[in-house]
């Protein structure tokens, strides 16, 4: 059984590495079908922890504040009434919602990245995105339209990483307190997640190798189709 904790390790973080994103949703697509959700969420997360640091500081040069405050902001603000939010609203309604939003937005980002014709940006429309894309992430913890986001108002790879990584060390230091006071942190994730901490350094290094060797015009296709895939996935789970 401890074989398949460590594909989906090697998986997820090698994405992570690549990408800068997706660990969470490989990570819990493998694992989902033999584990319980609420035993696989706390491992991720901590070991999600420390990839977002290492990819943040080995970016930094990159960081944008213009990019990632105002994301950080809109997380907690999303925080703050997700849980009275939930109660009043169909919480897999909003996730297909959100999901639908994404394959749009990846496919408009696919359309732009193949096509040598290049559409004007709409400032304000990216702004609503980068809102929803805020409280997305505060309400349920869903990073996938804030990856969709910060990959549309980034040109690079390492751009995209760095801001993406700092802005889910906000969130995963919001979740981890949150986990651990109402118990979903155990001393069993701890331990299972210490026996997975080399895999997943193994995974994520070979990553960021990949991705310093590869054109960055591919990785970043790569991000994209990432993207549609994971919208796709939201909205089929919620169905």
């Amino acid at each position: 059984m401890f074989w398949i904790w460590i594909l989906a390790t090697l998986s997820a973080f090698f994405l992570k590495g690549l990408c800068g994103f997706a660990n969470t949703m490989v990570f819990d697509s493998i694992l989902g079908f033999a584990v319980n959700n609420v035993n696989i969420s706390p491992i991720e997360l901590i070991l999600g922890f420390p990839t977002n640091i290492i990819l943040a500081w080995q970016n930094r040069k990159k960081l944008d504040y213009k990019v990632w405050v105002p994301i950080v902001i809109l997380i907690l603000m999303g925080s703050i009434p997700g849980a009275l939010l939930l109660k009043e609203v169909n919480a897999k309604g909003l996730k297909i919602f959100f999901g639908i939003m994404v394959v749009l937005v990846g496919i408009e980002m696919l359309l732009r990245e193949i096509s040598s014709f290049k559409m004007k940006d709409n400032k304000y429309l990216m702004a609503i995105v980068g809102i929803l894309a805020g409280l997305m992430c505060g309400l349920f913890g869903v990073g996938i339209l804030l990856a969709a986001y910060v990959s549309r108002v980034t040109d690079t790879t390492d751009e995209f990483k760095a801001n993406m990584s700092v802005v889910f060390i906000v969130e995963n230091i919001f979740r981890i307190i949150s986990y651990s006071l109402v118990g979903i942190i155990t001393l069993e994730s701890l331990k299972m997640t210490a026996c997975l901490f080399p895999f997943m350094l193994v995974g994520l290094f070979s990553g960021i190798y990949s991705s310093r060797i590869l054109d960055d015009k591919l990785v970043k296709k790569i991000v994209i189709l990432l993207l549609i895939i994971s919208g796709i996935v939201l909205v089929i789970k919620n169905i």
